[in-house]
């Protein structure tokens, strides 16, 4: 997506979600930064937005959901067309 992500993470062990998210970003921004010599805007806005999925059939809407957006939003016809389409819980 252009201007937002959705993940859909599974948390291990003691990992908390601000940690994870956290490195997440970290692993996303560093290669872009240094792709525009280290020059331009923050690539990512503080802070995050969570929802907690507690049964397995929550966990396949949600997939479901974040694999579909990119058909929601116009980007692509179909799924498949997108290349980051792609979810181990689908």
């Amino acid at each position: 997506m252009p201007d937002h992500a959705h993940w859909l993470v599974e948390l291990a062990g003691a990992a908390s979600l601000s940690n994870t998210i956290g490195a997440l970003k970290k692993a996303i921004a560093t290669p872009v930064n240094v792709s525009r010599d280290g020059v331009g805007q923050s690539l990512w806005q503080a802070g995050f937005h969570d929802r907690a999925l507690r049964k397995e059939d929550d966990v396949l809407v949600a997939a479901r959901f974040i694999v579909a957006n990119p058909i929601r939003a116009g980007l692509v016809a179909r799924v498949g067309d997108y290349p980051w389409w792609n979810a181990v819980w689908i």
